[in-house]
């Protein structure tokens, strides 16, 4: 046996018999390919993570304060919806705009290649949505307000001081001008919203016909539920902001409409 003969891997034929190794070693891909492939993975990955679980969004405006500020990063969850899951009162959600409650600049989605490319996988935020409380679903009547300026659901006040603010107003609902307004009841497959800051939210409240209004849209304050993308469920950034987004509980004393 030469040393050539030494140097090559011995293996067993499906007879038995002793063979020399043919197989040659195996090749990878070159660095440049591995890297486009794993980019492609992680591209096909982030797009069915935000078609089907979480996606990313950003506060627009100063409605949501003071829980969630402008500009805060916020992830929204879709599998609470998935099904027969309806949203719940109390969730903050986000929506696609029903058709007349955003300006055109407000609608505008990001601006530029990138940012485009990037809305569109979730991992930057889009436009033409809005993130709002539900107050009120399907059979829901709203009332404003008792005494202590607190709205009612159902006949049972809220008592909404740990999340919502009212500074400088009389009561939770003031948006219309006025603290003594009934909405509802809600129709099917419909869900009545207001932001945080009830001062300075165009929210469910701003879209409701008064007695005098003849430009108004009846119903126009109702957000259809297959307008919303999901809950939200995190306040992601700033960092030091970082917290879990919860239903408060005053909402679990709220009875079913009858």
């Amino acid at each position: 046996m030469t040393t050539e003969d030494r140097d090559q891997p011995f293996t067993v034929d499906s007879g038995g018999a002793g063979s020399r190794s043919s197989r040659s070693p195996r090749k990878h891909l070159p660095v440049w390919q591995e890297t486009i492939l794993l980019l492609g993975i992680a591209l096909v990955l982030a797009i069915v993570i935000k078609a089907l679980f979480v996606q990313a969004f950003y506060i627009p405006s100063e409605s949501m304060e003071p829980g969630l500020v402008r500009n805060d990063r916020i992830l929204v969850q879709k599998v609470s919806y998935w099904l027969d899951g309806t949203p719940q009162r109390g969730d903050v959600v986000v929506f696609k705009d029903p058709g007349d409650w955003l300006g055109p600049q407000e609608s505008a989605g990001p601006q530029g290649v990138v940012p485009q490319v990037l809305a569109r996988i979730g991992l930057y935020p889009s436009g033409g949505h809005l993130v709002k409380r539900v107050i009120g679903v399907a059979g829901d009547t709203i009332e404003c307000c008792d005494e202590q300026g607190r709205i009612s659901v159902n006949g049972v006040p809220l008592d909404e001081q740990p999340y919502a603010k009212i500074k400088g107003a009389k009561c939770y609902g003031p948006m219309t001008g006025r603290c003594n307004w009934t909405a509802g009841p809600v129709p099917e497959g419909r869900i009545f919203v207001m932001g945080d800051n009830r001062n300075h939210s165009a929210d469910s409240t701003v879209h409701m016909c008064s007695r005098n209004e003849t430009d108004c849209v009846p119903g126009d304050e109702f957000v259809p539920a297959d307008l919303v993308v999901g809950r939200v469920f995190v306040l992601l950034w700033p960092a030091a902001r970082f917290t879990w987004v919860e239903r408060p509980e005053a909402f679990e004393a709220i009875p079913d409409a009858s």
